[in-house]
C-alpha cells in the first residue's frame, strides 16, 4: 500500500464535493428500491431494508477501509436472513445481526480480512449463485400473485399450482418493471442517452408505479407503518447452538461478500482512473471494522444486516465519486427518504419490487463467472455449491462446497500420469506428469522396471514435487540402470537437465525436492558420471539451501570459525588445486575427486563469474542484448540498506530492468540542504524521478541494521568520522521514535522485539517523510503519478513486511506481513 498522507488540503475536498453529490443521489436512486426490494423477498418489515441503506451508507462509509464502497442490505444474505425470520423471529433476527457485527469487529481486531480470500472463487460464486437462484425462485411466486414458500424445493413444486391460478394485474405490473429494467440501458438517441442517466431499477420502479396509480389498479402495495411501532431487537431465545450458527453464518457471508466487493472496487478503479485520480486502496481490516459497527447500529435500530453491494459501489464509481462523502451522503438521502417520502413510497406495488429482486436474482448466476471456473476446471465445485446452497442452505452449501474443493485438490495432487514409449533412434523415454508422492510409486516402478537395462532413458518430470518414497524409488532405479551398463537423462518441463540436490549416489535425502531438481543427470556407466557428480558436489559444497548463490557459500559455511579465514596466497593455491583438480576430473575416469578447498577473494570472485557465465549467462543473454538495445526502463527506485544479506533481487523476485537500485549504510536519505548532506542519494532519486520515471519509490529497512545499531549506542564525544557524519542523517529517525508527536511503526501481530527492531521500522517511516522534501517527489506526488512505499525485511525469518496506509487503534504505523499469495 502506498505511504500517502491522510490528510488533504481543503481546497481538495471542496473540489471533489460535487462529485460526491452527484454519485451519492445516483447511489441513492438505486439503493432505495433495491432496499425496499430486499427487505421483502426476507420477509422482514419494509422499514428494516431503509433502516440497513442509512446505516450503511453513514455508519460503513464513515468507518470502512474502502473509500468508494457503498454498504448496505444484499441480495447475498437475503435466504440466510429469511430462514432466521421463519425460525426465529424479526426481533431475534436483529439481535442476531448485532452479535454478527461483534465477530466482524473481533476478525478485524485480529486482522484477519485476507484470510476471507483464501476461500476459492468457484465457492464464493456458486454460493452466490445459489442465493439467485433461491432468490428468483421465490420471487416468481409473487411476480404471479401468489406467496412464496418457505425453501427453494417448496418453491419449485408449488409452481404447477402458482400458474394454474396466475393473478393478471400482478403479473402485467411484473411484466411491465422487467420490461423498463432490461429495456432501459438500450434506449437509443440523443432522448435515450440523457434518459440512461436515470438508474434502471428506479425507472422500472416509477413507470410501474405510476401506471398502477392512475389505472387504478387493484393490488398488494408498499405498506410502511408508523415509525413509532417499528420493532427493537430482543435478547435471543431458541437452542445456543442454532444461535451461534446463525451468528457464524451472517459473520462469515457477510465478511466474505464485504471483502470481494471491497477488492473488486478497487480492481474497478484501478481500470478506469488514473493514479492520479484513484483514492487510497482498500484497507481490508478497517473494511471489516466499519461492517461491524454498522451490523452492530443495524441490528440495535431494528435493520437488515449489512454488507457491501457491488451494484451499488460499481454505480458510485461509475458515477466519478471521489471520497467516501458520497457513500455517506447516499446514506442520509434514504435517512431523508424514509422520514418525507412514505407516502410516496406507499404507493408502489409489491409486484414490481418482486420482479426487480428476482432479476437481480438471476443475474447473481453469471455466466462470465461460470466461463472463469469452467476454464481453471473448477465447474464441478462451483455447481455442486449451487445445488447444495439451493437445496440445503448458504452455510451447508458452502461447506459442502469447500468439502469438494478440497477432495478435487487432493485428487488431483494424488493423479500422475506416467507413460513410457520407445523412440525410434533407440531411447526410452519415461514421462511422469503431475506430483510424484508415495501413492504413485507403483506405477512408476512399474513402468521404469519396463526399460531394458542397455538402453538409453530419458526421464523427463512434469511437476513441482516428489517426495521421499517416488525419490527413493526413482534413485534406486537409476543406480540399477546405470551399473547395468544403461546410460540415463532426466529432464524437467522444459527439458533442461536436473540434478541431484546436493547428494551424492545412495545419499536418499531428496524429501521434499522439487521434481525437476529430483534426480542427477548421468551419463554412460563407465565410472565418469560419478567423478562428475562429485567434482560438482565439491565445487558447489555440501549444502544446497541456496543454490544459485553457492560458489560463495557464505551462508552454507558450517566449519568452525578458527578454520574459515584464508590468505590470499592460499586462495590463490585453492584455485590452482581446484583447476588441477577438475583436469584429473575429466582425464581420470572413474576416479573421484576432492572437495575444493575454500576460496577467498580474487579466486572466490572468479568462482561466482564462472557459474554465472556458465549456468546463468546463456538464458539471460537475449534479455539483456535487448536492455542494451532499448535503455532501462525500472518501474520502481528501490532503496535499501547496504547490508550484504539483503539481496534485493532475491526478496523482490525482480529480474534485469526491473529495480534501479539505491543502498548506503542505513537505508538514508539525506533531506535537501542538510548539514553533510550527500548529493549521490539526491542525484538518483531525480534521476530516477524526472529521467526514468519510475512509478514508485520503496525505502526498505531490516532486521538487525548495524546503521541503527550504531545510532542508539552513539554519545555526543564521539569523534566525527566519514560513517558517523553519514549516520548524522539518521538522527531524525531516533528522534521520532522518541517523540510523542509521532506515530510509533511496529510489525502486524506483535511488538518490536528490541529497541533496534523500533528504530530500524521507525527509521524507514521517517526516510519516506524526507523522501517527500526532495522537490522532484514532492512535484510527481502532487501530480498524482508516484507512489511511496514502506518496506522491511526480517532477515532471520526471511519475511517481508510491507507499511500499510494509516494507523491502528493504537495510532501506530503497522507493518503487515507479505504472504505467498498477496
Amino acid at each position: 500500500m502506498t505511504a500517502t498522507s491522510l490528510t488533504r488540503p481543503p481546497q481538495e475536498i471542496r473540489k471533489d464535493l460535487p462529485a460526491d453529490l452527484s454519485a451519492s443521489i445516483a447511489v441513492f436512486l438505486i439503493a432505495l428500491p433495491l432496499s425496499l426490494g430486499i427487505a421483502l423477498a426476507t420477509g422482514a418489515p419494509l422499514q428494516a431494508g431503509l433502516v440497513a441503506a442509512a446505516v450503511g451508507g453513514i455508519v460503513a462509509g464513515r468507518l470502512g477501509g474502502a473509500p468508494l464502497q457503498v454498504s448496505g442490505p444484499a441480495a447475498g444474505l437475503t435466504v440466510v436472513t429469511a430462514e432466521l425470520i421463519q425460525r426465529y423471529g424479526w426481533r431475534t433476527t436483529c439481535a442476531i445481526t448485532v452479535l454478527a457485527g461483534v465477530c466482524q469487529l473481533g476478525l478485524a481486531a485480529l486482522r484477519t480480512a485476507r484470510s476471507a480470500l483464501m476461500v476459492s472463487p468457484a465457492i464464493v460464486h456458486g454460493m452466490l449463485a445459489g442465493i439467485g437462484v433461491t432468490i428468483a425462485l421465490a420471487q416468481l411466486h409473487i411476480v404471479l400473485g401468489g406467496t412464496p414458500q418457505s425453501n427453494a424445493v417448496a418453491n419449485v413444486l408449488g409452481l404447477p399450482a402458482q400458474l394454474a391460478d396466475l393473478h393478471p394485474v400482478a403479473l402485467g405490473v411484473s411484466a411491465l418493471t422487467l420490461i423498463v429494467l432490461l429495456g432501459w440501458p438500450r434506449l437509443p438517441g440523443r432522448v435515450g442517452r440523457a434518459l440512461r442517466k436515470v438508474p434502471a431499477a428506479l425507472a422500472a420502479v416509477a413507470t410501474a408505479t405510476a401506471i398502477a396509480a392512475v389505472a387504478g389498479l387493484s393490488l398488494p402495495r408498499v405498506d410502511l407503518p408508523s415509525w413509532r411501532s417499528h420493532a427493537l431487537p430482543e435478547l435471543p431465545e431458541g437452542p445456543v447452538l442454532g444461535l451461534i450458527a446463525a451468528v457464524l453464518t451472517i459473520t462469515l457471508v457477510g465478511s466474505v461478500e464485504s471483502l470481494l466487493s471491497a477488492v473488486a472496487t478497487d480492481k474497478l478503479i484501478a481500470s478506469e482512473r488514473r493514479t492520479g485520480n484513484r483514492p487510497p486502496r482498500a484497507d481490508l481490516n478497517r473494511e471489516l471494522r466499519g461492517q461491524g459497527a454498522a451490523n452492530i447500529v443495524s441490528g440495535a435500530l431494528g435493520g437488515l444486516p449489512i454488507t457491501g453491494v457491488a451494484v451499488r459501489s460499481v454505480a458510485n464509481v461509475k458515477s466519478g465519486a471521489a471520497s467516501r462523502k458520497s457513500a455517506m451522503l447516499h446514506g442520509f438521502w434514504v435517512l431523508l427518504a424514509a422520514g418525507l417520502m412514505v407516502p410516496v413510497l406507499d404507493l408502489i406495488p409489491l409486484a414490481a419490487l418482486a420482479a426487480l429482486v428476482m432479476a437481480v436474482g438471476v443475474q447473481m448466476v453469471s455466466i462470465t463467472h461460470m466461463r472463469s471456473v469452467t476454464r481453471h476446471r473448477e465447474i464441478l465445485v462451483y455447481v455442486t455449491t449451487i445445488v447444495a446452497v439451493v437445496l440445503g442452505g448458504v452455510l451447508e452449501g458452502v461447506a459442502i462446497g469447500i468439502a469438494v474443493a478440497v477432495a478435487l485438490a487432493l485428487h488431483r495432487l494424488a493423479r500422475t500420469r506416467i507413460t513410457v514409449e520407445r523412440l525410434d533412434s533407440g531411447v526410452h523415454r519415461v514421462r511422469a506428469r503431475g506430483q510424484l508422492t508415495f501413492l504413485a510409486v507403483p506405477r512408476l516402478s512399474r513402468v521404469l522396471n519396463q526399460i531394458p537395462h542397455d538402453v538409453h532413458a530419458v526421464v523427463e518430470l512434469d511437476g513441482s514435487f516428489m517426495d521421499h518414497a517416488a525419490y527413493e524409488t526413482l534413485h534406486d532405479w537409476q543406480e540399477s540402470h546405470l551399473a547395468h551398463g544403461g546410460s540415463l537423462e532426466v529432464t524437467g518441463r522444459s527439458g533442461s537437465s536436473a540434478h541431484l540436490p546436493g547428494t551424492a549416489p545412495g545419499d536418499g535425502s531428496g524429501n521434499g525436492s522439487d521434481a525437476a531438481d529430483a534426480v542427477d543427470a548421468a551419463g554412460p556407466a563407465d565410472g565418469s558420471h560419478h567423478a562428475d557428480r562429485s567434482r560438482r558436489a565439491a565445487q558447489r559444497g555440501v549444502h544446497q539451501c541456496c543454490r544459485p548463490w553457492t560458489p560463495w557459500q557464505n551462508h552454507c559455511d558450517h566449519r568452525p570459525a578458527g578454520t574459515r579465514t584464508i590468505t590470499a596466497a592460499a586462495a590463490a593455491k585453492a584455485a590452482a588445486a581446484a583447476t588441477e583438480a577438475e583436469a584429473a576430473a575429466e582425464t581420470a575416469p572413474g576416479k573421484a575427486a576432492s572437495p575444493a578447498p575454500r576460496r577467498r577473494g580474487a579466486g572466490q570472485l572468479a568462482s561466482g563469474i564462472s557459474a554465472f557465465q556458465r549456468d546463468t549467462a546463456p538464458h539471460v543473454r537475449d534479455e539483456l542484448a535487448r536492455l542494451a538495445r532499448e535503455g532501462q526502463r525500472p518501474s520502481q527506485l528501490f532503496l535499501t540498506c547496504a547490508d550484504s544479506r539483503l539481496v534485493t533481487s532475491m526478496i523482490t523476485a525482480s529480474g534485469p530492468g526491473d529495480l534501479f537500485t539505491v543502498r548506503n549504510v542505513g537505508n538514508l536519505v539525506p533531506l535537501p540542504g542538510a548539514e553533510s548532506t550527500d548529493d549521490s542519494v539526491a542525484a538518483a532519486i531525480e534521476y530516477a524521478v524526472d529521467v526514468l520515471k519510475v512509478d514508485s519509490i520503496t525505502v526498505c529497512g531490516h532486521s538487525g541494521c548495524g546503521a541503527m545499531q550504531a545510532l542508539l549506542s552513539s554519545s555526543p564525544g564521539t569523534p566525527m568520522t566519514p560513517l558517523r557524519r553519514w549516520l548524522k542523517h539518521g538522527l531524525p529517525s531516533l528522534e521520532r521514535m522518541a517523540s510523542r508527536h509521532h506515530a510509533w511503526a511496529r510489525i502486524a501481530g506483535r511488538l518490536p522485539a528490541d529497541a533496534v527492531e523500533q528504530l530500524c521500522l521507525t527509521n524507514v517511516v521517517q526516510q519516506l517523510e524526507h523522501l517527500r522534501a526532495h522537490e522532484s517527489v514532492a512535484r510527481r506526488l502532487a501530480e498524482g503519478t508516484l507512489e511511496l512505499h514502506g518496506m522491511y525485511f526480517h532477515v532471520g525469518e526471511a519475511q517481508a513486511y510491507l507499511l500499510s496506509e494509516g494507523e491502528d487503534f493504537f495510532d501506530c504505523r503497522v507493518f503487515d506481513s507479505v504472504g505467498q499469495h498477496a
